[in-house]
């Protein structure tokens, strides 16, 4: 029967308490509490109050048993990509972070499955791993709008390329700072003495579109300048053709145009051809990634490299480290890079 320790409802005590029911009591992640059990250094102190207060509580008590079924691992990791297929076949972002990805985890015991899914309504992906088919999981490109994460999270180990936009103490992410990226792109427009500048940005529900965003602007603030134009490309080539049309639709003709990916700038360059707008002369334009696009396109595109690979294989590392019960940094932050090519 239930009880209750300092009029907190309590459903299970002792060993058959789990630990999933332990951080959702103290309102944290399952790698927490496993954490906090095994004496690992990284819990803030209000996560560790909260996960001693639930155990406390709940009278949490590991034993023999537990350890040795929790210790019953499938050697398996998973990888979510919130997307549609025809974004992740046709971005070449998502082939180099699993590239990278696949470098670390070809190297360990581990196998790689890949689940391609922008909605997970049947909750197929997060009932199959609740049920602890894989040991742990990998999540790139996340929106806002995918709560099948949170239940994914709360079940078992993940890290995220890329910071999550409503991200917790006890998150683990690998990311590049996106402000700075923005701020990199446009001073090098605002350099070359660009005064009318547009930006064809990502999503509003993903960090990086926000990010890159708020560098941008924050550089024109500090010239002086507005933007001639800010319109949501979508991180496809296909929306940025339609950004970049309502751009030059507005009335006003930028002089450069920074472009949150290189596939986007890919899908804007079409559209300055079409308009018989030379590039750089009339308009010059930066990208971001330093994909193999940004090296194809003509005129060659300047942009801001991010290590999309390097990311993958890092991701890999934390999560690999956190199963084998090793306590890396919860964030971590790889460099960026101008590169100037012949496009700005």
């Amino acid at each position: 029967m239930g009880s209750e320790v300092g009029n907190v409802p309590r459903l299970k005590e002792g060993p058959s308490t789990t630990l999933e029911e332990v951080a959702r009591h103290a309102g944290v992640s399952r790698s927490t509490v496993s954490r906090v059990i095994n004496g690992g250094s990284r819990v803030s102190p209000d996560a560790l109050e909260a996960v001693n207060r639930a155990i406390g509580e709940l009278r949490y008590v590991p034993n023999r048993a537990a350890r040795s079924l929790a210790s019953r691992q499938s050697h398996a990791i998973a990888l979510i990509v919130p997307e549609d297929t025809t974004r992740f076949f046709g971005d070449p972002y998502f082939s180099a972070i699993v590239a990278g990805i696949n470098d670390r985890v070809s190297a360990s015991p581990y196998m790689l499955g890949l689940f391609i899914a922008s909605d997970d309504p049947a909750d197929k992906a997060a009932s199959f791993i609740a049920s602890g088919s894989v040991d742990g999981a990998l999540v790139v490109s996340h929106h806002t709008s995918d709560e099948y994460l949170g239940r994914i999270a709360r079940s078992t180990t993940v890290v995220y390329g890329g910071r999550p936009m409503d991200s917790r103490d006890d998150d683990y992410w690998v990311d590049v700072d996106n402000v700075e990226g923005g701020r990199i792109a446009t001073r090098h427009l605002v350099e070359r003495g660009c005064r009318r500048i547009a930006m064809i940005t990502g999503p509003p529900d993903m960090r990086a579109g926000v990010e890159r965003l708020a560098g941008f602007r924050e550089v024109l603030a500090d010239e002086g300048l507005e933007p001639v134009g800010v319109e949501d490309g979508e991180f496809s080539a296909v929306g940025a053709v339609a950004a970049m049309t309502r751009i030059l639709d507005s009335g006003v003709t930028p002089d450069a145009v920074f472009v949150a990916s290189d596939l986007m700038a890919r899908g804007a360059l079409g559209v300055l051809e079409g308009r018989g707008l030379r590039v750089p002369d009339d308009v010059a334009i930066v990208g971001f990634d330093d994909s193999p696009v940004a090296a194809r396109v003509t005129p060659p595109l300047t942009t801001v490299r991010q290590p999309s690979r390097e990311q993958g294989a890092v991701m890999a590392d934390v999560l690999i480290r956190l199963l084998s019960g090793e306590d890396p940094p919860t964030e971590s932050m790889l460099p960026l890079e101008l590169v100037v090519r012949a496009s700005a």
